[in-house]
């Protein structure tokens, strides 16, 4: 149950056609909304996305290339949606494309932080300030997908954590600026590791089994659970959160230790 109805309402999720962002735009769809999908690159089967809408009875969602760090792309894409809409209810800030670094500390290098940051972490705050522009008032929500990069050590994942770091920064500051205007909302969801496309390519093959024998199935976040707790934090029940980084991680976080390998030490095999 929510407060808010989505029907006909617009909603703009980023990097959307594949994994998280699909199923976001699944989970507003669900609820009525008009949804934008954005890829980059030909990436989408766009048959195959509209008949997972089909599928739960949604409205056809609008599936648009756009490069979301090349601000001439963004204003057209906000033009597109303008055509049908007098504002947008909800943007996501999905699309996270970053270096991935080997090599230690001589591996970084400051074009690559900048090129991660320009894709991973500036769309978030750029496409709040067109929607102004254009619209003459700001998403009612805005959310960013970020992830523990920041917090926790992954190999080659230096500048994927500054990004989203910053990224999370800017949240705070972003919220402040407007609700104050608007008593508009801007949060940020943190995920423990996913199954998608996007986690083999950053870890190869050999990582997602890994974790699931050494931490177990719960470790991991469905793609749905993501698409349902965005719904969730936009859907009027929880105004009062502003500004947030939310973890979603089904409680795995306190019981992350090693009291709990060895407390399960015969199903994972390591007794």
């Amino acid at each position: 149950m929510i407060l808010n109805d989505f029907h006909g309402k617009a909603v703009l999720v980023t990097g959307a056609t594949k994994g998280l962002g699909l199923a976001i735009g699944k989970a507003f769809g669900a609820e009525g909304a008009h949804v934008y999908l954005t890829h980059r690159w030909g990436s989408a089967d766009e048959d195959e996305i509209r008949a997972a809408f089909a599928e739960i009875d949604a409205p056809e969602p609008a599936i648009i290339e756009a490069d979301a760090s090349n601000l001439k792309e963004t204003r057209a894409l906000l033009e597109t949606v303008h055509k049908d809409h007098d504002a947008v209810e909800v943007f996501v800030s999905n699309v996270s494309f970053a270096a991935v670094n080997h090599e230690g500390l001589d591996g970084l290098d400051k074009r690559s932080l900048f090129k991660s940051l320009e894709y991973s972490t500036w769309p978030f705050v750029c496409h709040v300030q067109e929607v102004k522009k254009l619209f003459g008032r700001y998403p009612r929500y805005t959310l960013g997908t970020s992830c523990d990069g920041p917090d926790t050590f992954y190999p080659g994942y230096d500048y994927v954590g500054v990004s989203k770091a910053v990224m999370e920064t800017f949240c705070k500051y972003l919220a402040k600026h407007v609700f104050e205007e608007e008593r508009a909302v801007v949060n940020i969801l943190r995920s423990r590791p996913v199954s998608t496309e996007s986690l083999v390519a950053t870890f190869g093959e050999d990582y997602e089994p890994f974790l699931r024998k050494l931490y177990g199935d719960d470790y991991f976040i469905d793609v749905e659970q993501v698409g349902e707790a965005v719904l969730a934090l936009c859907s009027g029940l929880l105004d009062a959160m502003n500004g947030q980084v939310v973890l979603l991680d089904k409680g795995v976080a306190f019981q992350d230790n090693l009291m709990r390998l060895f407390d399960q030490r015969e199903q994972f095999g390591l007794g």
